[in-house]
C-alpha cells in the first residue's frame, strides 16, 4: 500500500514538474518576443531649422473701426411718408433716405409766405410815403422789422420741412432698415446705420516702453480670422498723447484704404507695427511646435543607434524650445534648436521620445513666410 502511494506521488511530481517547465519556457519565450518586438515606424514629414532675417515688429490685438459711422436718427417727430433706400445700399452724401409727412408745415409755410408778401408791400408803400415825408421814420422801421420777422418765420418752417427730409450725411454703406412706411417716429428714433468703409481704422494698444520706437507713418500689418491667408497693409496715422492710467498702455490708430471693403467695423484684428531694423532668427513651420501647459517642444529627427549590419533608422527626440514671433506659416525659435536641425512638421501626435520614424515629404503642404499682401 505504501509502495503504491509512493509511486503515485512520484508520478504526480513528474507531471507537475513537466507542466511547470513547459509554462516557464512559454513565459520565457513571450518575454523574449516582447523584448525583441519593435513597433512599426511612424510616417511623418520634416522641415529644416532655417536661419533668416526678419524685420522687427511690435504685435498687438486690436479692432477695426470705421472712418466715419453714425446711426441716422430723426430730428423732428413725424410719420414716414417715403423710404428712399434699400438695406445694404451704397449712398452719397445728401442722398434722400426717408421723407416724413410735412403737410402741416407746408400749410403753415404758405400762410407765412402770404404774410411776407404783405409785409414787403407794406414796406415798399412806407418807403414811397417816406420820400414824401408822409410817414415817420419809426413807421418805416416798423414795416422793415415786420418783413424781416415774417421772413424769419418762413425760414424756420422751411428748416423744419428740410429736417423731415432725412439725408445721408456722408458717403458710405447703409445697414439694415429699422423703420417702416407709415410708422410714427419720435425724436431720436434710429432709422439705419451708415458706415464709411473706405478707408477704415485699426485701433490697438502697446506698452508704454515702446513709445520711443513709434512714430506716425510706420507701416502696419493686419490679419483677421475672416481672411486667414491675407494681410492688409496700412500706415500708423495717430498716437494718443495720453496713456491709459490703469494699464500704462499707449493707444494707436492705423489707417487702411480698404478699397474692396473687406475690413468691417468691429472685426477682431492682429496688428503688427513694422520697425526699421532686421535681426537674424531661426524659423520652423508653426505645425512643428507641440504646445503643452508645461512648455512648447519639437521633435528633432536624428539617426538612431543601429546594430552592426542593420539598416539605418531615424528616431524622434523631443526637445523643449522657447518660441517667439510668428509670421504666416512660420514661427521663430529663440532657444533650444540650432540651424540645420531637422524637425517633424506633421504627425506630431503620433510621436513619443525614441519613436522610429519614416520621412515622407511628398504630401507636405507648401508654406510661406507671409501670405499675399494687399493694398487694403
Amino acid at each position: 500500500m505504501i509502495r503504491r502511494i509512493a509511486i503515485a506521488l512520484v508520478i504526480v511530481g513528474v507531471i507537475v514538474g513537466t507542466l511547470a517547465t513547459v509554462k516557464y519556457m512559454q513565459i520565457r519565450t513571450l518575454i523574449a518576443a516582447g523584448q525583441a518586438y519593435a513597433p512599426p515606424p511612424e510616417t511623418i514629414s520634416t522641415a529644416l531649422v532655417e536661419p533668416q532675417r526678419w524685420q522687427s515688429v511690435l504685435s498687438a490685438i486690436g479692432s477695426i473701426t470705421t472712418f466715419q459711422g453714425v446711426t441716422v436718427t430723426v430730428d423732428l417727430p413725424g410719420t414716414v411718408r417715403e423710404i428712399a433706400f434699400e438695406s445694404g445700399a451704397t449712398v452719397k452724401a445728401g442722398d434722400l433716405l426717408v421723407r416724413l409727412t410735412t403737410s402741416t408745415e407746408e400749410a403753415q409755410l404758405r400762410a407765412v409766405e402770404a404774410q411776407v408778401a404783405l409785409a414787403r408791400v407794406s414796406l415798399e408803400r412806407a418807403a414811397a410815403l417816406r420820400k414824401e415825408s408822409m410817414v415817420s421814420q419809426a413807421e418805416m422801421d416798423a414795416a422793415d422789422a415786420t418783413l424781416k420777422q415774417t421772413e424769419a418765420e418762413a425760414a424756420v418752417i422751411r428748416a423744419a420741412i428740410e429736417k423731415k427730409h432725412i439725408r445721408a450725411p456722408f458717403d458710405g454703406r447703409l445697414g439694415i432698415r429699422l423703420v417702416n412706411l407709415g410708422e410714427y417716429l419720435d425724436v431720436g428714433k434710429p432709422i439705419v446705420s451708415l458706415q464709411s468703409l473706405s478707408p477704415v481704422h485699426c485701433e490697438f494698444s502697446l506698452p508704454q516702453q515702446e513709445i520711443s520706437r513709434l512714430q506716425p507713418g510706420m507701416t502696419v500689418r493686419v490679419t483677421t480670422d475672416a481672411y486667414p491667408d491675407r494681410e492688409f497693409q496700412g500706415k500708423l496715422t495717430a498716437i494718443n498723447p495720453q496713456l491709459n492710467a490703469s494699464t500704462r498702455s499707449l493707444r494707436l490708430q492705423a489707417t487702411f484704404e480698404n478699397k474692396d471693403e473687406a475690413l468691417r467695423p468691429g472685426m477682431f484684428a492682429r496688428a503688427e507695427v513694422l520697425l526699421g531694423d532686421e535681426r537674424p532668427v531661426l524659423v520652423v513651420p508653426a505645425t512643428a511646435i507641440l504646445s503643452a501647459p508645461y512648455g512648447d517642444s519639437v521633435f528633432v529627427v536624428e539617426n538612431g543607434t543601429n546594430a552592426p549590419g542593420a539598416e539605418p533608422t531615424l528616431v524622434a527626440r523631443q526637445q523643449f524650445v522657447r518660441t517667439g514671433q510668428s509670421r504666416g506659416a512660420y514661427i521663430t525659435v529663440e532657444s533650444g534648436l540650432e540651424a540645420g536641425a531637422t524637425v517633424a512638421s506633421s504627425g506630431l501626435l503620433k510621436l513619443r521620445p525614441g519613436t522610429t520614424v519614416v520621412v515622407n515629404n511628398e504630401l507636405k503642404p507648401p508654406s510661406a513666410v507671409a501670405p499675399g499682401l494687399s493694398d487694403g
